[in-house]
């Protein structure tokens, strides 16, 4: 009898110490279908005397520290093959701001860490899937942040990558960024002076995507077949409709990465942090597709196996 294939070690970083992170993590390490496909390992506080060192469910500069330190450590983990993965529970802004980093959250922050130039947040769910073409900024700055060229890396990065989700031959649908996609220029110019140009040039390329289309529309059709992923031009037009589907089920994958991430669809949920409610599910889902992404990536067929040495994630 052949000796099975060892399981991939997964990194999951228990975020905000001060939310719903480290709970919801130590739920999914208890889940049979967690642990029936990978090797969990925890990265940042979890236990009970090293979560007191933090406030709970408020916004800290101690807690957005511990948050980051453990993202930087999972990621060299990853980058250096010690292992296959990394799941991220949800980290706080303003506990970023508060320590004094940079970054908006995960995605700019894994770019930074990676030295990845383009990479884009997707919502993945078995009904919708969807990628932004801006991410956490205020939406009076969208209009000006959705350039030919940005839109036009962001298409090509979503064809190149929805094949690893089984979409071997992807259709993608753009959504407009004012009502009605512009109503030829009646309701805005952005759609057919900025959005129109890289949808034409990335057909050009053999890309199937068409747009823009009006977004009150264009998520239905998605849902109902005709397109595969759906680019959205803003953080909420894009997010909507995915977490009024699948909220709770749905997974962010970080496009882009040299290595795979995939975290949950929603926030550190102050209000109930630490009262044994939290619902993981969504971390869950997170861990089993980070599993399936990560056996599908080249030379994944020897998986990394056992405790990366030296980690002890408190």
């Amino acid at each position: 009898m052949s000796e099975a294939a060892p399981l991939p070690v997964i990194a999951i970083t228990t975020g905000d110490p001060s939310g719903i992170g480290p709970e919801i993590a130590e739920k999914a390490l208890r889940d049979p279908r967690v642990v029936g496909v990978c090797r969990p390992v925890l990265y940042g506080a979890c236990e009970p005397e090293a979560l007191a060192k933090f406030p709970c469910g408020s916004v800290n500069a101690a807690s957005g520290q511990a948050a980051y330190d453990a993202i930087v450590e999972a990621t060299g983990d990853a980058l250096h093959q010690r292992v296959a993965a990394i799941v991220t529970a949800p980290v706080n802004k303003a506990a970023f701001a508060a320590a004094g980093l940079p970054w908006k959250g995960h995605t700019d922050l894994l770019g930074h860490l990676c030295q990845a130039p383009d990479v884009a947040m997707m919502f993945w769910s078995d009904r919708l899937r969807v990628v932004l073409a801006t991410v956490h900024i205020p939406l009076s700055e969208v209009p000006a942040a959705i350039t030919e060229e940005g839109l036009l890396k962001t298409i090509a990065l979503t064809a190149a990558s929805l094949p690893k989700f089984g979409f071997a031959s992807p259709r993608i649908g753009v959504a407009g960024i004012n009502p009605h996609a512009g109503e030829g220029g009646l309701l805005g110019r952005e759609d057919a002076a900025v959005i129109a140009p890289a949808v034409a040039k990335a057909r050009e390329r053999g890309i199937d995507v068409a747009g823009p289309f009006p977004a009150d529309t264009l998520f239905v059709r998605a849902v109902r077949g005709e397109f595969d992923c759906v680019v959205a031009a803003y953080h909420d037009q894009g997010l909507v409709p995915v977490k009024l589907l699948a909220f709770g089920r749905s997974v962010n994958v970080t496009l882009g990465l040299p290595i795979v991430r995939t975290s949950v669809d929603h926030g550190t949920a102050f209000d109930i942090a630490r009262q044994g409610i939290a619902d993981e599910g969504s971390l869950v889902e997170a861990i089993l597709l980070a599993v399936k992404l990560a056996e599908a990536r080249p030379g994944s067929a020897a998986p990394p196996v056992g405790r990366p040495e030296g980690l002890s994630h408190d």
